[in-house]
């Protein structure tokens, strides 16, 4: 793939390219098949797994980077980035750049938190693919891939404790949290999906010096406000009921529709606007 525009987009997945209740992604497809034409790079930011999102690129046709695991490591395809790669290790198809902890130092930093809380904390490591099926709702085969962790640890958010409360004590220990509703996600100190948007805006930098880059951003939830503070145009998919009222305040653009087709009107109204060029029979 060649950058032809100065442009990147990243994308949250669930709720955003991805319908929330239905997992439909249809709509977006001819507009995603007209970026990988044009050579404007999609890079999904999401908190699942490399082995979910190596399928939904399948999917989806994206022969771009990605990034996993609530930015705990950056994913580019060896084939097919057009920079120089980094230093790291390689997996699979796959130069890692690796931003969190190892999975067995989540592991062991959740069980040294349980000690601490005095109360046990249960994480996907803990669970078979069954009973993670039961607590999620997911396939047999989209829970292995879920419960195929590398670098973070999903585990049944406590109850009767403050968000606050939660990452005093995972912050004490070196750790970061996402706390959500039902599960929280355990991360390595370094990672974040802010953390990693900015390291894969410098490598695309580092190929083009001194051409400015503009970046594109799509989330849904509060989980991906540090990706949406990182990019140059922020923007709010928003869910049945509206954005979410933690990012509607922002400021920020919202699509006009749920995802897909929210997502697909509002990245080729985008465009229009940033890259005029690059439209096209769009």
């Amino acid at each position: 793939m060649v950058l032809t525009t100065a442009l990147i987009i990243f994308t949250d997945l669930d709720g955003t390219l991805l319908n929330s209740d239905t997992y439909h992604y249809e709509a977006a497809l001819p507009t995603l098949k007209h970026l990988r034409q044009v050579g404007i790079p999609v890079i999904p930011v999401t908190s699942k797994t490399r082995a979910e999102v190596d399928t939904w690129c399948q999917h989806l046709e994206l022969q771009d980077p990605f990034i996993v695991e609530n930015g705990s490591a950056v994913f580019l395809p060896r084939g097919t980035v057009p920079f120089q790669l980094p230093a790291g290790e390689d997996a699979g198809a796959y130069r890692v750049l690796q931003l969190g902890c190892s999975y067995v130092m989540a592991r062991a930093g959740l069980k040294a938190i349980a000690q601490e809380l005095k109360r046990p904390l249960k994480g996907f490591g803990d669970w078979s693919v069954e009973q993670i099926q039961q607590l999620t709702g997911l396939s047999y085969e989209e829970a292995k891939q879920a419960k195929a962790r590398e670098f973070t640890e999903p585990f049944l958010t406590p109850k009767n404790m403050s968000a606050a409360q939660l990452r005093q004590v995972v912050e004490a220990r070196g750790f970061q949290v996402v706390v959500g509703d039902r599960f929280s996600h355990l991360i390595g100190s370094g990672a974040g999906k802010g953390v990693a948007v900015q390291a894969v805006i410098d490598l695309y930098q580092a190929w083009v010096p001194g051409q400015p880059l503009m970046t594109l951003g799509l989330g849904n939830s509060p989980n991906d406000t540090a990706m949406l503070e990182q990019v140059d145009y922020p923007i709010v998919v928003p869910g049945a009921q509206g954005p979410h009222p933690a990012l509607a305040q922002r400021g920020w653009s919202v699509a006009p529709a749920v995802a897909p087709e929210g997502w697909r009107l509002v990245v080729e109204a985008t465009l229009k606007k940033l890259a005029p060029d690059s439209v096209g029979q769009l």
